[in-house]
């Protein structure tokens, strides 16, 4: 899957070189790699030992984000391996990892410089802090400044929690600040002063103990003797990487769709164990709870908070934001989160990252002293009140902050005694505002204009607001990197921007990725998702094993997708229960057309089936406005088409007493839902009963459908209808009866036969279907048959039917037809399935 070893035959040459990860380089002589190696190693300054140049090749490494970082002259015949003693060597190992997962580089870029020897230096201007820094001997530099224009390092050395990784490694008795000192441009002095490196100043640990002439400054992974130590020290401090806590809230089915894609972003770029806090009502909280626990991220764990207990809380306030009153409750975190909680990133779901989330959570180190929330700053005019006359915003700090991205110190939050705080200030405007435009956040700039001390300034780019009077631009004009695209406008991606088509891009990406890619697992952490037992794992020499594998895959599941609003008013509702692939979503329409009453339908999918299937139902007539259909998508993942589990999955969400158990490639007798319910209310107890609903077929694409059996009958006499299977597989449904049903107007009870695999109608508590059984074959007449065993009895409805009509054959069913050991597989999974019922049910005859 990945390349890990690269062997360059003698005189050869590499012009562009890419690859995913490299662990062992092998150049033979006068090899040449003339180019930049594009990979995704990042470069640690003096990572290999220094060798003098020659012309036999040139080595150019690019880190995570593609950027040259490094050059480094290599002679010929020479070897990188990772079992080679030394510590830059077994760090490339590390990084090449780190940077395969994810752009580790956007998290903790490590940056290192070294001087050559001899080499003088009268200014260095630091573009980004540093991480190590080692003078060389007799090298001098008289000045080191951040961006030009402030302290760089020596403001990193006096608080070492403004950066995590702050050590310099200097030769001291060959460093001289005070040698030929250049004005200083910012200051207008030609002195080292306070804004400058000066050792004066510093009081290095353990200087006195040096022998080595090295001075040694605090590090917060220990005292190092090189940059190379840094580098290695740094990675496995990864190990045992601190949990990242996340909050967001999330109301209805809507708002529960919509935050996958929010997590899928974080997931791809994160590189460290997370924490999910959601705020949920009871729909959401269904929906989600079942979305992660099918998903099994490694590393990743979900916590849910039900909000009707406590939305009294903040019900009070009039609110006339779109998100209701789910758009206050990040006022009152600290009451719905534990106590043990002493940190939180707080998210709208409605945000798309492009970063690593790890970079964001850095910056609550920069949170101290009175500081309790990290907030970037609106990017609108809207608290300014220049966006419209005669409208009065709430008060706010300057142009105030969006919240749509908090970090909270929710240990602060609580000594401050936060809900005393945003409840007196809210009453207080009340008093001036009918009610909140934009929920919290109108109240939690209230607040911050008041206390201004509560704030800490997030940098822009880590929320992009794309809303309709959005001044973002201002931002990314500048910093090219963002990290966040946030879609606050009601519009969300359909809102007006020159650059929208570049951040739909971005969104449209994680919308169809493959979910089952983020499953991978993080490097370095022991906890992971337990593994079935090996003793149930088929063998793999067997020649039906990635048939009987099947069984164990795990598929995502999102139940609910487009919502459900359905609750039966009695104990006699039906549910029609079917289960469908995407090529099939054009008979769900013809479906929905013929039954008005609920449904469950299991849908076997790829991520990237999903806007066709939200293009396909809002644009159709029949099924946009229903309510009382649930969606629960399955995600494909193996080989075979897993029918039994889809049935299966379908049956979980069914809220109604009864079910019809149908295939989605029939379609019932119009008024088939009316006239079940009206047979159902007549019924006393039919909990070992399955109602049998006659089956037949045509071979036209379109026909006039029956209206009545009466009309059924006709066309049967013409041969424009015929029984189902009739000339294919005749036992699979002669015990039905046809004749006689054509003859009675009332139930009628029939026997089972072997290979009898009906529709039927039954009460949702059935046995549910064995999903051993994939693909084409046998997987309704295993259940059937179970219920046989069971003691169900089989009764024929008089009046209803369902008509199967024509389409392509199934992937499955071409693998069943041509292969004999399909065919062989399938053969064993009967036999085994009659075993065990007979172990189960030994009084039974099958």
């Amino acid at each position: 899957k990945y390349l890990v070893h690269v062997k360059l035959s003698p005189i050869s040459t590499v012009v562009d070189f890419w690859m995913k990860q490299l662990i062992d380089l092998e150049i033979s002589n006068n090899g040449l790699i003339a180019l930049q190696l594009q990979t995704t190693l990042p470069l640690i300054g003096s990572l290999f030992p220094h060798q003098v140049p020659t012309d036999d090749w040139i080595l150019a490494w690019s880190n995570c984000n593609h950027q040259l970082s490094y050059f480094h002259w290599l002679p010929s015949s020479t070897t990188f391996n990772v079992d080679a003693h030394h510590y830059g060597l077994y760090a490339l190992a590390f990084y090449l990892f780190y940077c395969l997962i994810s752009d580790w580089t956007s998290r903790y870029p490590f940056q290192s410089y070294e001087t050559a020897n001899n080499d003088y230096w009268s200014r260095i201007n630091l573009t980004t802090p540093i991480d190590c820094l080692h003078i060389a001997d007799n090298g001098a530099i008289n000045e080191v400044r951040q961006n030009g224009k402030g302290p760089g390092i020596q403001n990193q050395l006096i608080d070492a929690s403004h950066h995590e990784s702050t050590i310099f490694h200097l030769h001291k008795d060959d460093l001289d600040l005070n040698k030929n000192v250049k004005q200083d441009k910012v200051d207008n002095s030609n002195k080292a002063d306070s804004n400058d490196l000066n050792l004066a100043d510093i009081n290095p640990k353990n200087r006195s103990n040096n022998t080595d002439n090295i001075i040694y400054f605090g590090h917060p992974y220990g005292d190092f003797h090189s940059c190379e130590e840094v580098a290695f020290s740094k990675i496995l401090n990864f190990w045992n990487p601190k949990v990242i806590h996340i909050a967001i809230v999330v109301g209805g089915y809507g708002a529960s769709r919509d935050v996958i894609t929010l997590v899928k972003s974080v997931l791809f770029y994160r590189n460290q164990p997370l924490h999910f806090h959601f705020i949920t009502d009871p729909s959401a909280q269904r929906v989600l709870s079942k979305v992660f626990l099918s998903w099994q991220l490694p590393q990743v764990d979900a916590s849910f908070y039900n909000i009707e207990s406590i939305k009294k809380e903040i019900a009070w306030i009039p609110n006339r934001h779109y998100s209701g009153v789910y758009g206050l409750m990040k006022l009152i975190l600290i009451t719905i989160l534990p106590n043990s909680l002493n940190k939180v990133m707080v998210l709208d779901t409605d945000l798309t990252f492009n970063a690593n989330i790890a970079g964001l959570w850095h910056y609550f180190r920069y949170i101290t002293g009175d500081m309790v929330l990290g907030l970037v700053e609106n990017q609108s005019n809207w608290y300014l009140g220049k966006l419209w006359k005669n409208y009065t915003p709430w008060p706010a700090l300057g142009r105030g902050f969006n919240t749509g991205v908090i970090l909270i110190k929710l240990s602060k939050l609580r000594q401050k005694k936060w809900n005393y705080i945003w409840k007196s200030v809210t009453e207080k405007q009340l008093k001036v505002f009918p009610f909140t435009t934009l929920a919290d956040q109108d109240i939690i700039n209230a607040v911050i204009k008041s206390y201004p001390e509560l704030v800490y300034k997030l940098p822009c780019n880590w929320n992009i607001q794309l809303g309709d009077n959005t001044l973002s631009e201002n931002c990314y004009k500048k910093l090219t990197n963002i990290k966040i695209i946030h879609w606050n406008s009601p519009k969300k991606i359909k809102v007006n921007n020159k650059h929208i088509d570049y951040f739909r891009n971005i969104y449209q990406t994680f919308i169809e990725m493959d979910g089952n890619l983020l499953r991978r697992q993080l490097i370095g952490c022991e906890k992971s998702v337990p593994s079935l037992a090996l003793s149930a794992m088929p063998d793999k020499r067997d020649p039906c094993y990635q048939f009987k594998i099947e069984r164990f895959t795990n598929h995502r599941i999102h139940p609910f997708f487009f919502g459900y609003n359905y609750y039966p008013t009695d104990g006699n509702d039906v549910t029609l229960v079917t289960q469908l692939s995407i090529e099939r979503l054009q008979m769900l329409d013809s479906l929905a057309e013929h039954w008005n009453g609920p449904m469950s339908i299991a849908l076997y999918l790829t991520d990237r089936d999903v806007p066709y299937l939200r293009s396909f139902v809002q644009l159709s007539v029949n099924l946009s406005n229903r309510k009382n259909i649930g969606y629960h998508l399955t995600y494909a993942q193996g080989q075979y088409y897993p029918v039994n589990k889809l049935r299966n999955i379908a049956l979980d969400y069914v809220n109604t007493a009864y079910v019809f158990l149908l295939d989605i490639d029939f379609l019932p007798s119009l008024n088939a839902y009316q006239n079940l319910r009206n047979y159902l209310l007549k019924q006393d107890n039919l909990n070992m009963t399955a109602l049998i609903v006659p089956a037949f077929e045509t071979q036209r694409y379109r026909i006039a459908f029956p209206k009545t059996k009466v009309d059924l009958i006709e066309l049967l006499e013409k041969k424009e209808i015929f029984t189902f299977r009739y000339h294919l597989y005749t036992k699979a449904h002669s015990p039905t009866n046809y004749t006689k049903w054509q003859a009675i107007n009332k139930t009628y009870q029939v026997k089972w036969e072997n290979d009898f695999e009906p529709y039927i109608v039954v009460t949702k508590k059935v046995a549910r279907y064995d999903e051993r059984f994939v693909g084409f074959g046998w997987n309704k007449v295993s259940h059937i048959m179970e219920l046989h065993v069971r003691g169900y009895r089989f009764q024929v409805l008089p009046d209803l039917f369902i008509i199967h009509m024509p389409h392509s054959p199934s992937k499955d069913i071409t693998k069943f037809r041509s292969s004999k050991i399909y065919r062989r597989c399938l053969k064993r999974l009967k036999d085994d399935f009659k075993s065990a019922l007979i172990i189960k049910f030994p009084n039974s005859k099958i």
